[in-house]
């Protein structure tokens, strides 16, 4: 990566603030007040703690190996499954309990990555390709579901032309299919999908059709830049900004959660 895009600012600047700072805060803005939240590992365990302490203290967390919470846990998390996580949860479960609450509709936004995703949000963590030859990925794990049964999903992932591609390889968990009313045709709740890719350069969102389109670039990266990297034609907003930098309130808290920047300085 060059250093611009490792960074998330313009070489030579000092922003204050890592691309992994950037894009938890990013990602917790995602995340409204009194939504029911389905957190992901990685950047979104940190996005939700950002959300609930500072613009949504009536949010719920949901993770995939049947825990619920109401307050996020007080320590930093390696994983979801972490001691701290489950001690004081709401409910600590099984998986089928946090999955039958997708099947009712009752989870809001759900957070995703992938290996690949195309132009109409469709992600493949499946197959994948090194020296010409397909190799096997982890796979869906419960991203499918989420994906077919959240009322909206955010995507995180690096932003680089072999992985923001014209059509993903094999949909593991459907975006918008082929745009249009595919979601609708194949029997997925109306007005359900991915609603923004939050990717190391951009943040990306989605028309009426279903088509991603370019919405704002981080600080000090060049619209050319974005296209440039992305494996289709990506469409620009006519009023594209920038992302806005992570405030000291989110700094604070971010940091407060992960000191030693474990989960952010990785980015």
């Amino acid at each position: 990566m060059s250093a611009e895009t490792q960074s998330g600012v313009a070489p030579g600047t000092s922003p204050g603030y890592s691309l992994g700072e950037l894009m938890v805060a990013a990602a917790a803005r995602e995340i409204r007040d009194g939504e029911w939240a389905f957190v992901g590992m990685r950047l979104p365990l940190l996005a939700f703690l950002v959300a609930k302490r500072l613009h949504a203290p009536r949010a719920v967390g949901l993770y995939e190996n049947g825990l619920i919470r109401e307050q996020p846990a007080p320590e930093m998390l390696y994983t979801m499954a972490d001691p701290p996580n489950q001690r004081g949860a709401t409910f600590c479960g099984q998986m089928i309990d946090v999955m039958s609450l997708l099947q009712q509709g009752r989870v809001h936004v759900g957070f995703l990555g992938a290996a690949e995703v195309d132009r109409h949000g469709n992600l493949n963590s499946t197959w994948g390709s090194r020296d010409g030859h397909a190799v096997r990925l982890p796979g869906s794990g419960g991203a499918g579901d989420i994906a077919c049964m959240s009322r909206r999903t955010v995507v995180l992932m690096a932003h680089q032309p072999h992985r923001l591609v014209e059509r993903v390889g094999y949909i593991t968990s459907p975006g918008y299919g082929a745009g249009g009313t595919w979601r609708r045709d194949v029997g997925l709740r109306p007005g359900t999908g991915p609603s923004a890719i939050l990717t190391t350069r951009a943040v990306l969102r989605f028309d009426d059709e279903g088509e991603a389109f370019l919405a704002t670039v981080h600080p000090g990266v060049a619209v050319e830049d974005v296209v440039a990297n992305t494996g289709w034609k990506l469409r620009v907003a006519h009023d594209v900004g920038v992302t806005p930098a992570p405030s000291e309130a989110e700094l604070a808290v971010i940091r407060e959660f992960d000191p030693t920047g474990f989960w952010t300085r990785q980015t």
